[in-house]
């Protein structure tokens, strides 16, 4: 080892660094607003996410649930379905089928509920190509096509 005085940083009396020997000076830490930026941006992601699930997982306007059903001669299936909705002022539609053994379509209708009370109990008859086993409720809408709205 060398005895000398130590190098200094001009006009202080602290020993400079070696920047060859102990590498550059550390960065500073992150500054406080980005942690804030990224905690901003974060909750509006969360945010947005939240409200795509709750529109697209919410509660349906309208609805329907299969009450009964039964089979009928001729490949067909009567099916009792009770239809919940939230504006008993507009008509509505709810697509039913059946499915053979195998768990295909094999019919399908489209069953009109017409304006009336916020619950309704609807019955209606399916034909199928094939021997039905089951009915069920496809789904429901506002959304009537023309063909089958009354005039």
């Amino acid at each position: 080892m060398a005895g000398g005085p130590a190098e200094t940083v001009a006009g202080g009396s602290a020993p400079a660094l070696l920047e060859d020997r102990y590498g550059t000076r550390r960065a500073k830490a992150p500054r406080r607003w980005r942690r804030w930026l990224f905690l901003a941006i974060a909750l509006l992601v969360s945010g947005v996410i939240a409200w795509v699930a709750y529109v697209n997982l919410g509660a349906t306007p309208i609805d329907a649930e299969r009450v009964a059903f039964a089979g009928k001669p001729g490949n067909a299936m009567e099916i009792t379905l009770n239809v919940t909705r939230d504006d008993n002022n507009r008509p509505g539609v709810c697509i039913v089928r059946v499915r053979d053994k195998t768990g295909a379509e094999s019919g399908r209708k489209e069953l009109l509920i017409p304006a009336g009370a916020k619950y309704s109990r609807m019955t209606t008859t399916i034909k199928s190509i094939g021997e039905p086993v089951t009915a069920d409720v496809y789904g429901c809408s506002y959304d009537i096509p023309r063909y089958l709205s009354t005039p």
